[in-house]
């Protein structure tokens, strides 16, 4: 199923500044492979959490609960958890085995499967809120948390680097959304997207 660019490998998701990888992926493609139906879409929009000194993140400090425990595992694996009980957001692993950093991804832009993609989302037209938020992405690429640990490396959820660079003059940072409970840690500019495009959420 892999076919249009080049699969993101290992020591991609490895780096131990979760920061940079979190920029790193904007410009990258998020694929699936659901019941043999592929999607995907350029990823626009991200955040990063650190496990260590983050009180914004769920494993900040060490805590370990049974949704965090997949953040603890080895990067490049999806972190995928239920919001609200009602959205499933998809997180990617990164750093080394036991420091549980991850980057939310909160928005991408179709670019393949897009039929397949306005049937899940329920709409007839291809505009952004088909896919410009984290509970929406996942709904629009067949993401659900029974992917909860999926290696990024497989078949059935990847991402992809299909050549498009990313200027850092084209990359906006801002804090976070919806962290506010994070006290000062909510104003860190953790939170980047691509400059000029509507394909990201909106606050």
């Amino acid at each position: 199923m892999h076919s249009q660019g080049k699969i993101l490998p290992q020591q991609f998701y490895e780096l131990d500044d979760v920061v940079a990888v979190s920029r790193r992926l904007l410009g990258k493609v998020l694929c699936t492979n659901i019941r043999g139906q592929t999607s995907a879409g350029v990823i626009t929009e991200t955040e990063a959490y650190c496990g260590r000194n983050d009180k914004a993140c769920h494993a900040n400090d060490g805590l370990r609960t049974a949704r965090t425990e997949t953040m603890y595992g080895p990067g490049g694996r999806a972190y995928v958890y239920l919001c609200y009980g009602i959205h499933h957001l998809f997180n990617v692993v990164t750093n080394r085995e036991g420091l549980a950093d991850a980057v939310l991804i909160r928005s991408v832009r179709p670019v393949e499967g897009h039929s397949l993609m306005l049937e899940r989302r329920s709409r007839d037209a291809l505009t952004p809120v088909v896919s410009n938020g984290p509970g929406k992405l996942t709904q629009a690429l067949g993401i659900t948390t029974g992917d909860d640990g999926v290696n990024l490396l497989g078949e059935r959820i990847w991402i992809e680097d299909r050549g498009h660079s990313v200027a850092a003059a084209d990359i906006i940072a801002s804090p976070r959304i919806g962290v506010d409970y994070a006290g000062n840690h909510a104003l860190r500019p953790w939170r980047f997207y691509l400059k000029d495009t509507p394909w990201v959420s909106q606050q």
